[in-house]
């Protein structure tokens, strides 16, 4: 891993397109030793990946509802508004139909 941290230290100065190379071919390697490291069997993490993921679903539960229940209301505040803007609408094209009819007479 050392010979990758300075390989990136070295490369940095050189250019731009290099740097980008670089941390895909690390994010690559990271994203395959990760898959290897659950696999069962390997280094036998398997077991924990399991219980990682069995304790993060009530969490994500919650979260998700939570965001759920946010955007409820706000659908809720905003059929208010817009009911309140067609009363404001109506009321206005009364006055204004009001406003003409007393011109006409």
């Amino acid at each position: 891993m050392s010979f990758i941290a300075g390989w990136l230290i070295v490369r940095r100065y050189t250019g731009r397109k290099e740097i980008e190379m670089v941390a895909l071919a690390v994010g690559i390697v990271l994203v395959v030793a990760a898959v290897l490291m659950c696999l069962p069997g390997v280094l036998g993490w398997w077991g924990d990946v399991l219980a990682f993921l069995r304790g993060s679903v009530p969490v994500l539960a919650v979260l998700i509802g939570a965001v759920a229940i946010l955007i409820g209301v706000a659908d809720i505040k905003d059929k208010k508004e817009a009911e309140k803007e067609e009363q404001e609408e109506a009321k206005a094209e009364e006055k204004a139909g009001e406003k003409a009819e007393a011109k006409q007479e």
